[in-house]
Order: C-alpha cells, then structure tokens, then sequence
C-alpha cells in the first residue's frame, strides 16, 4: 500500500491500486523465483498490502497465510504460483464463481490462462450473485476463522446469493472496510467493540480523515451503524446485542438498524435476514413480470404486430433485424394496456412498485418513471408546478426544456446569469449573491407571493456542483415555501459517492430535514436573527449566510435525473424524484402533466431498464462510482504529466472552470502540488462551486483543434465518441461503463495526434509553424465575448414588476405563429447595425440555440442587443437551432403586433 497520505487521489486511488500492488506483487515473486530479484523486497511490498488486505474477503488469511509461509520456508516458485493465483483472481473475480480459489491446495497447472478471463456474456446460467458481509466483533483475533467458519455452513443450495464474511474488531477497521471494500453490502455489528484499530497503518488515516469520522464519546455499536449509513446509505445493518434488545430497537437512534437479534443464538435467522435484505434490492418487479410474460403462450390481437416477432421472423427482408436484436426482444412487446404488464401513466402494480423502490434508492418520497428523456420530466415538472402569471427563477443558460416548460404553462421566467467563462467559451453556474438578489428584488416590489419556483442546473454539462444545500436553505429564508427543480441529468450516479451525495438535490434535502427536526436549529435562527437585527438591510442579507426559520419552512425539492446518462439504463429512460412536504397539493397536476406528456404506447424495455439500473446502482454503484472517479483522476494525470500531450492539451483545473471567489477553500485542483485531502474534503463541504471529478474539459484549441473539429477527428479516425465541445475544447465524461483499457486507449490516440503535430510543424517549415500559431490565437484569444440576456420587450412585461426583468415568454412565442407581425432581418447586413443603432428595437420570435455551446442567447421576446449580434456574427458552429441562415433572424413586430390587437379590441 503506498504511504502517501497527503496525495489528493490517495483514498479514490485505493481501490484500482490494490490490483496493481497484487501485480507488483506477482512481479517481485517472480523475480525472486529466477534469482533475478531479493526475497526482502517481496516480503515489503505484501507487508505493505497486509493492514488493507484484512477488508476482504479474498484472498482471505488462510492464502496469506500459505504465502507468508512459503516466502518463510524459502518456497520462492510455490510463493511465486500462489501470488500469480491470487492476483489473477482479483484481477478476473473468478473467486466469486470459482471455489477452486479459495482452496489453498489447488495449484493446477494451466489455470492461470482461464483466471485471467472475466465472466462472458454467454456463459452458463445458474451462476448465484457474490456479495461480501462485514461483521464487526469483540472476539479476539484468533476466533475469526473458527467464526467464519461457522458462518460459511449456514449456506445453503437453495440460497439465491452467495457471501463471505469480513471480520473486523475495531470502530476504525469497520469504517475503512466499508469505504474501501465496495463487495460488503451488509454488515452484522456485534456490541463490544473498540475504537482504534489494532494497526498503526497510513491506510487508516487516508480513509477516515476524508470520511470525516473522528473519536468521540459516543463510540456505541448505533453510533458506528449511523456513521456507515452516512457513507453508504444503501447497506443493511444488523445488530447484536446481547442487551435489552427489546429497548435498543424502540429506540429511534436505531432506524439505521434492518433488525436486531439477540447475540447469535439465532444464527440461521441472522443468515436468513442477510439474504433477504439483498433480495429486497436486487427485487426488479416490472423486469421480473416483462421476463414472465415473454415466456408465455401470447395470441395478440391488439395494435402491436412487431410482439411476438413473427412479423420479423417469417420475413425474408427483416429477419436480420431479429437476429441483431435477439427474439427476447420481440417476445416482452406488448400493448401497454394488455398482458398484466402495468401502466405506466397510472401504475398500480409492478410500475408502481418499481418505481417506489426507485424512491428508496435516491432518497425520495415519490420517483415518477420517464420514457421520453429527462427533457420530458423537465416539462412535467414545469408544467405540474408552475400557472400562468407564476415568476420563476431560471438558469438563463439550462437545457432548452425548462424554457419551453415556461412557454407551455405560461409562466415567466425571472433569467439570471451564471459567471462566464469567456476563454472557453462557456458559462459556469449561477452565483448565489446573484440568486438571492433575484429573490430581495421581488420582496421588495411586493411580488415575491407570485415566486414558485427556482430552477437551476446542477451538475452543469462542464461539471460545476452547486453547495445545494447552502442554495436552498439561503432562499428558504426570503421565501420559507419555495419550491427548488435540480436539472441533475447528468449527475444522477452522485447519489452513490459519499463525496458527491451532500451536492445532490435529495442527498442535500435529507440533511436540510435531518436539521429541521433538531431542536438545535431554532436557536441557530433566532442567534442569526438577533444578529441581523428586525429589519436588515438587503445588503446585510446579501453578506450573510442565511439560516431559515425551521417554524415556516415547507422543504419541498424536486430532482430530474437521466437514468440513462450515468447509470446502465436504455437511451431516454429517466427518473423525476420528489421530496415534497406538500405533494399532496400538486399530486393532481402531476398526474395531469404525465398525461400530458408520456406516451400511450411506452416501450417495456426501457422501463425495465430504469427497473434494473436501480438495482444495480443499490448493490454495485458505490464501487462503480468509484471507479469512474478513479478512471477521471488517471486519465488527467496522465494528460497533464504526460511530456508530450501535455504540449498541446491539457484538462482545466477547478481554479480554472471556477473562479477564485467561489473557492472559499482555496482548493485548487487535484493534481496541484501540495494538493491533500484535506483542502478536497474542505472544498466538496464548503465551496459555493465544486467541480465534479469525472467532467474533464480537454483544451484542444491549443493543439490547433476547434471543439467540434476535434471531436470529429476521434469519432471518423479513432472510435471515440464525445458529447460536448466548446469553441476550443471538448468534455471528456467517465462513467460507470468505462475500463482502465479506455485510458489506454485515449492516451495512445492522443500521443498519435501529437505526433503528427510535432511532424508536421517539423517539415512544414516556418510557414506550416506560423500558420500553426495563428491557428492557436484564433481558437484560444481571439474569443467572442458570451452575450448575456439582454430584456424582454415592454409588450411582453406588462404586469412585470418595475426593476424584475421576467416577462411573458408564452405570447411572443405564439406570435411568432402569426406570419402577419413576424419579419426576418438578415445577420450580416447594413439593415441590421441600423436597426441597432437608430432602432427600431428587435424583437426576436423564438429561440437561438447555438450548439456549441447550446444555450439560447435569444429567447421569444428578448430584444436583440450589439453584445448577442457580435456573439452570432463570430460563431463558428454549423448547428444554430432556430435561425434560418437564407432568411436572417425572424423577429416580431411590436407595433404591428399592438395594431392587431387594437383591430380585434374594436370587432368584439
């Protein structure tokens, strides 16, 4: 285990890095065992595993045991086999299916070509899912193998799991087991236990001191089960007490507890309890019933011909779509209204119970299933929560659902801007001054009553995380019932990082009720208003960190999430999460928007996926999540050290996608030097903006490449696929799908890439070098400036407050349907630089939305500024959706909007 406490990806790094030690391991033993290598330098590096190694079960002291024993009795070629064994099965997971690994005696020749091979697609069925059990003791150590033991002859066939048991015996141990073990997914604490640690090892600091879990009076058996729930909110706790058992689980202090046994003189029950708790996540009721009902004799006589297949299989001309997809496919199609499936717009069986395990896994009331996309579960929540003449709050630069949401309710948006990012041509996130600002202006014109909503964008497509809580309970202490919509689209894997779960909407509002419910709070306000004063001044509240009054405060949060994003779900499968203490009142708008917009005829496949994702993402997405941030670390370590990439590309930094003053901490990125985790930890708790870890902005401009050209350069020429650019980078997103292989892959294709740089600088002369440089100015200084939205027109602000800029979206958007008071003005032109100058004012009809960097800079009714011209006149993008390049921009015509108006006042 490397002693390099201080390094800030020392903890995220721990779990890929143990394989590398194991190799490491292999290579030393080699070594060893051909003479080539000194038995001292095998015996440091598995003294240096062995603190870690005891929070797994594999391979287990008794194959440690055996190792340490050959290395002692001078077996360098058995201790080398061994080694090679047991890295080859971490490396594959074969002892999760293979019960030949964990055999000490089993050395057969061959295996190690076979260990190396994961689990294939189309391998045998009948394989039972691998779990590990935490069981945290005051028995002494030389009782843990007698124990599990006893332990492992509780299995039986007829168990749907298989698990082994980690034993720990200290506070300390538990905590780092469950951080860094990501296979323990239940854990059995018996009463009794120390806090410290039998060892004295740098591992334990590198994980508790992130974690945050210090010594305390209070180190009871409860304590250690709300700490881990903490971290890992989805593991079933047991209890063993030999205690009044009865006392221990009335007591609320023990909701993190699934049950509690007295001691173990029931231990079948205990194993019994473990497996179901397992069972009940692993549950998928819509997947399960689609999987019943492919299996049955079905005659369709519905609208559906392509179910059962028949159509696709008896046909000479589409048969090979059948055989792509697979007949499974073909056989779980079904009228949405027939066949006991459920429905999805008024669930009362295996949707309805999917859906509300969905709840449970990220900490909602209520999860409503989406199979348009999360554009969709924007809309619905718009339209479920907003009226006309409604203001809302929003994110001038959020995804282009949220505004049409505005113009289909008939809401108007109150826009507020996010800070710039002028060299890269993107925006940030919505400082909070700026929201709070938006909030006191309306206090102040009396119209703060008309405020429902705040909308905003967390995490940004670029990665910037809102300190959410901070934003919500600030905002809740102008307006105690306002209601928060979190576009997390992005970002729903964050629920399963301890790190990133407090900057989540629902991880952010179970803390914001958690404080609520404390007595403590009410003094923390009533401290603040004593301070404040009765009637602070707007700039005292500006400066001051808000707390809500915990009387009047209605938390009522809501959170969009593309499933299909982050997590192993379908393309267009997404989840709208409440936490809603007044949903009741909405309940009924809510059912109104999902008829509204979900489809009569959803596809199965994709709900069942949004089913399965859930339960992957309860039982295995701490561990994915924490690979994929380990994935992001490597691969920006490995472009920024690298010598010669790092010559033409780079990924930005925290301190350069967010400026200073939002960076209380100071933290400035995680490979700075001196950068520890301590200054991380102190930035994801308490910086206005955190940057998450797996959104990585690659400069390619520096390289000569713009955003677009270079994203086609890796998608034509070497198979990786992007999804975002910018004027002079792209984003480079890892998730839970990608593999050390991926790094490998990128990092090559970038040396190749610089390279043919470097060549072609090299025999191109000073011409080629010259042009090179111009090319380089042009992407990365000579920027056009991000216009910001400019105001609505005084025809659209007609019951608009006097300094609030909202205005009614809705109607210019549909003037824009009446080709009698619409016009088009070329962009390039005299007539418009008139127009600007000598007016009159441009108005325009609909939204441009420049991809990149997909934003809309005009929306229906903004009047056009010189900032928002100049900004299009310099784009170099091919893709502006709603602008016409043959025709110019089309604007309305206020006068002759007035007139007609005027015509129609006097028929009636």
């Amino acid at each position: 285990m490397p002693n390099k406490t201080a390094q800030v990806d020392q903890f995220l790094l721990i779990h890929s890095a143990r394989a590398d030690n194991w190799r490491e391991i292999t290579t030393l033993a080699d070594a060893w065992a051909a003479n080539r290598g000194a038995r001292a330098a095998l015996e440091a590096a598995i003294s240096a595993v062995a603190p870690a190694e005891e929070y797994y079960a594999y391979p287990g002291r008794r194959l440690l045991s055996v190792l340490a024993e050959r290395i002692a009795t001078d077996d360098a070629g058995g201790a080398a086999r061994l080694a090679r064994r047991i890295s080859n099965g971490l490396l594959s997971h074969s002892y999760r299916g293979r019960q030949s690994e964990w055999d000490v005696h089993d050395e057969m020749s061959g295996a190690e070509v076979t260990d190396i091979m994961p689990p294939g697609t189309g391998e045998a069925r009948g394989r039972r899912p691998y779990f590990e059990v935490l069981f945290v003791n005051s028995q002494p150590a030389t009782r843990w193998e007698a124990f599990a033991a006893e332990i492992r002859r509780l299995r039986r066939p007829e168990d749907g799991f298989i698990y082994e048991p980690v034993l720990v015996g200290s506070f300390e141990d538990a905590f780092c087991a469950a951080a860094l073990n990501p296979d323990i997914i239940a854990i059995v604490l018996a009463e009794g236990f120390p806090y410290r640690s039998r060892h004295d090892a740098p591992v334990l600091r590198s994980v508790l001191d992130p974690l945050g879990e210090t010594e305390g009076p209070d180190m009871s058996a409860l304590r250690l089960a709300r700490g881990l729930k903490r971290i890992r909110p989805e593991l079933d706790v047991y209890l063993l007490s030999d205690r009044q058992v009865e006392k221990i689980a009335g007591d609320p202090t023990a909701d993190a507890v699934r049950r509690v046994f007295y001691a173990v003189e029931e231990p079948l029950e205990m194993h019994l309890a473990i497996l179901e708790g397992v069972q009940a996540r692993y549950e998928t009721p819509f997947f399960d019933n689609l999987k019943k009902y492919a299996r049955r004799p079905i005659g369709t006589f519905h609208a559906l011909p392509i179910a059962r297949g028949k159509s696709v299989f008896k046909s000479d001309w589409i048969r090979d779509m059948g055989e792509f997809y697979g007949l499974n496919l073909f056989l779980a199609e079904s009228s949405a209204t027939t066949g006991g499936l459920d429905s999805l717009l008024e669930p009362t069986g295996t949707i309805k119970r999917s859906q509300e395990l969905a709840a449970r896994a990220f900490g909602a009331d209520h999860v409503f299933f989406v199979t348009n996309g999360t554009s969709t579960s924007n809309k619905m929540a718009v339209q479920a929560l907003l009226a006309p003449g409604d203001i809302a709050v929003v994110d001038r630069n959020c995804h282009k659902s949220h505004h049409y949401g505005m113009v289909l309710t008939g809401a108007q948006p109150y826009y507020v801007e996010a800070f710039p990012m002028t060299e890269y041509s993107m925006y940030g996130a919505v400082p909070l001054a700026t929201i709070k600002r938006a909030l006191l202006t309306l206090r102040a014109e009396g119209r703060l009553d008309r405020l429902k909503l705040l909308d905003l964008t967390n995490c940004t497509f670029d990665g910037h995380m809102y300190n959410v809580r901070r934003v919500m309970e600030e905002c809740l202490a102008i307006k105690p019932d306002l209601i928060f919509l979190w576009d997390e689209a992005w970002s729903g894997f964050a629920r399963f990082s301890p790190f990133l779960r407090p900057r989540t909407a629902m991880g952010a509002a179970a803390d914001i009720e958690s404080w609520l419910q404390d007595p403590a709070s009410v003094s923390a306000y009533e401290k603040q208003r004593a301070d404040l004063g009765d009637e602070p001044s707007d700039e005292a509240l500006l400066a001051a960190r808000l707390l809500p009054d915990p009387r009047l405060v209605r938390l009522r949060v809501y959170q969009t999430n593309s499933t299909h994003k982050s997590m192993s779900a379908i393309r267009q499968g997404s989840m709208l999460l409440v936490k809603d203490v007044d949903f009741h009142t909405v309940e009924a708008q809510f059912h109104e928007a999902v008829f509204t917009h979900a489809s009569t005829s959803p596809n199965q496949q994709l709900i069942a996926s949004l089913d399965v994702a859930r339960r992957q993402m309860e039982l295995d997405g701490y561990g994915l999540v924490m690979n994929a941030i380990e994935i992001a670390l490597k691969i920006r370590r490995a472009i920024n050290e690298h010598p010669l990439i790092s010559k033409y590309f780079r990924v930005l930094g925290a301190d350069e996608m967010i400026p200073a003053q939002y960076r209380q901490s100071g933290f400035k990125d995680y490979l700075a030097p001196g950068a520890t985790w301590a200054t991380a930890v102190k930035a994801m708790n308490e910086d206005e903006f955190y940057l998450d870890p797996t959104r990585m902005t690659l400069v390619c401009g520096t390289a000569g490449f713009d955003g677009t050209q270079f994203k086609g350069l890796l998608a034509n020429e070497y198979d990786i696929q992007l999804n975002k650019t910018s004027r002079n980078s792209v984003l480079l997103q890892s998730n839970i799908n990608n593999t050390r292989s991926d790094i490998a892959h990128l990092v090559r294709v970038l040396v190749e890439i610089c390279r043919g740089i470097e060549k072609r600088l090299a025999d191109g002369g000073e011409g080629e070098r010259a042009a090179f440089a111009a090319r380089v100015k042009s992407l990365m200084t000579d920027v056009p400036d991000l216009p910001n939205f400019s105001h609505f027109h005084a025809l659209y602000r007609g019951d608009a407050g006097r300094k609030s800029p909202e205005g009614d979206m809705r109607a210019a958007f549909f003037h824009a349907y009446d080709a009698s008071v619409c016009e088009y003005v070329p962009l390039i032109g005299a007539e418009c630089d008139k127009r600007l100058k000598e007016g009159p004012e441009m108005v325009s009809a609909n939204f441009v939305i420049p991809y990149p960097p997909g934003f809309p800079i005009m929306v229906p009714g903004q009047v056009l500024t010189q900032e928002t011209i100049d900004f299009m006149r310099k784009l170099d993008v091919k893709e502006i959706h709603g602008y016409e390049k043959a025709r110019g921009l089309k604007l309305v015509k206020p006068d002759a909007v007035a007139a007609k108006a005027k015509r129609s006042a006097k028929a009636r």
